[in-house]
C-alpha cells in the first residue's frame, strides 16, 4: 500500500496529521541533510502509527510517496 506524505522537516514539534483519504502531513525535528530526514521519517512513522514504511519517491522533496512493507 502506498501513501502520500507532505513532510515538514526542521519543525519545533513532532506530529502526524492523517487525512480521510489516507494521506499524511508530518512534522519532524530532524533537518533534511544527507537523507537524515527520510530515515527519521520512516522510524517516526513506525513509532507513531505502528506500521513500517519506506520512501520510494520524493527523496529530495517535501512531497513523498511511501510504501508499506
Amino acid at each position: 500500500m502506498r501513501i502520500k506524505v507532505k513532510l515538514h522537516p526542521g519543525s519545533k514539534n513532532e506530529k502526524v496529521l492523517v487525512f480521510e483519504n489516507g494521506d499524511l502531513e508530518v512534522w519532524i525535528k530532524e533537518k533534511p541533510i544527507e537523507g537524515k530526514a527520510n530515515s527519521y521519517l520512516e522510524k517516526f512513522l513506525k513509532r507513531e502509527i505502528g506500521k513500517s514504511y519506506k520512501v520510494v519517491r520524493g527523496f529530495r522533496s517535501r512531497n513523498k510517496i511511501l510504501e508499506e512493507f
